[in-house]
């Protein structure tokens, strides 16, 4: 069985990129668009694994994680995130994200990296 997985970025064309790198050896079973909306989610299905932009409106991707993580069960995170973000992907790490990809991405870049985390 496919490990499930939770999409989260605020751009909708990066959502359906990772959504396309994932969906032949993962079951994507919900995408949000923010920091709020990835925390619905996660409590609505419970996925193993989530895919994280760090800059998100109305709750980033640091403080979505540190709040997913501290559910019973927390699930494998990896940040998606730009180059130019690695002060907040030190404090991604400390929030609890447990690798990440840089974008650009190619396809292969974010399945061994959620295969390497689960």
């Amino acid at each position: 069985m496919a490990p499930d997985v939770l999409i989260v970025d605020d751009s909708e064309f990066q959502r359906t990129m990772v959504r396309k790198a994932l969906e032949d050896d993962f079951d994507v079973v919900g995408e949000a668009a923010n920091g709020n909306e990835a925390v619905e989610q996660f409590d609505r299905h419970a996925p193993k694994a989530v895919t994280m932009d760090i800059m998100m409106p109305e709750m980033d991707g640091v403080t979505a994680t540190a709040e997913i993580k501290s559910r019973e069960n927390p699930p494998a995170i990896v940040m998606v995130t730009s180059v130019d973000q690695q002060s907040k992907m030190k404090q991604a790490i400390k929030a609890g994200a447990d690798g990440y990809v840089t974008k650009p991405f190619e396809p292969e870049d974010v399945q061994s990296e959620l295969a390497s985390v689960l």
